[in-house]
């Protein structure tokens, strides 16, 4: 069966990226997640986003900027 959550390590390996930035992620609400022992990410969710935003730089999450 395919991984339909995702902790907050997985989802920063799946963007590239490392955890701080997720959780400023999280913070901004750009990702949703829920607390079950830990935080946990949707699939959906993460596939929400992803397609949400590109097209967007999002390096500062609550100054975010469409790419030109």
């Amino acid at each position: 069966m395919e991984d339909m959550l995702y902790t907050v390590p997985e989802v920063a390996a799946i963007l590239k990226t490392n955890v701080d930035y997720v959780y400023k992620l999280q913070k901004a609400g750009l990702i949703r997640f829920m607390k079950i022992g830990r935080w946990k990410c949707r699939k959906a969710a993460l596939e929400e986003f992803l397609k949400k935003y590109d097209g967007y730089d999002i390096s500062d999450p609550f100054n975010i900027k469409e790419i030109s």
